[in-house]
């Protein structure tokens, strides 16, 4: 049977991970801005080890390592879960806001960001160039209504760095790369969008929450995928 990777740092936490998973990327961020020492290992999620299945109910990513001094470990799925297991549990910067109201408003928006995911899951996969089109009018009219809802910035809620900003920095990621395919127009007039996608690019948080050669795997896996993304014009020279 295969083994749970050998801890190597002495952390208790081990992060167990793929090199593009956006959810994986919620909870690095959050380990970072907490401050909180962790190990993280990627897993290849076409070929998983036996020793993943066995942990991961799901068969998903991430999972949190929690291993304790007597040699026990607990194990805990779902990025949401881990990032409000962190929230509970450790101190440094707080992510979410302490008024009750405030903090299910950010939720809320946390999951319209998870809804977000979805629709680029199909946006970057799909060979139809219809779909391609049908998901790109969606994202466009989900990043205007984010538009509406942003104010000062730099973050989501302001000056403080928030858990719905863990959320949307792996979203803007894909965008990175995208934008180097061409000009889909997605976000194009959307000013308070572009500067938190800015200010969110420059989180150290977020910036080592990808290993340097995520653009590159991220355009390996649109090529085997045969996404017609990659040969879809660009919106301006439509």
């Amino acid at each position: 049977m295969d083994h749970l990777p050998i801890q190597t740092s002495g952390s208790a936490l081990l992060l167990v991970s793929h090199h593009l998973c956006p959810y994986v990327q919620r909870a690095a961020i959050a380990l970072a801005e907490k401050g909180v020492p962790f190990e993280r290992v990627n897993i290849d999620l076409a070929d998983k080890p036996r020793w993943f299945l066995e942990i991961s109910p799901l068969g998903k990513v991430p999972l949190l390592c929690i291993r304790h001094s007597d040699g026990n470990q607990d194990i805990l799925f779902e990025s949401s879960v881990i990032c409000e297991y962190l929230e509970e549990t450790q101190d440094g910067h707080r992510l979410h806001p302490a008024d009750a109201l405030t903090r299910a408003r950010h939720r809320g928006w946390m999951e319209f960001g998870s809804s977000i995911l979805s629709d680029l899951w199909v946006y970057e996969t799909t060979q139809d160039r219809m779909q391609l089109e049908a998901k790109r009018q969606v994202l466009a009219s989900k990043f205007a209504t984010i538009e509406t809802e942003l104010r000062s910035g730099p973050y989501f809620a302001g000056d403080s760095f928030s858990m719905v900003d863990a959320v949307f920095a792996p979203i803007f990621r894909y965008f990175d790369v995208f934008d180097a395919i061409g000009d889909s127009g997605i976000l194009a007039g959307l000013p308070s969008v572009q500067a938190w996608r800015t200010a969110l690019s420059e989180r150290p948080s977020v910036k080592a929450a990808v290993g340097p050669d995520y653009a590159d795997r991220l355009m390996a896996f649109l090529k085997r995928h045969d996404a017609v993304l990659l040969q879809q014009p660009s919106v301006s020279a439509a």
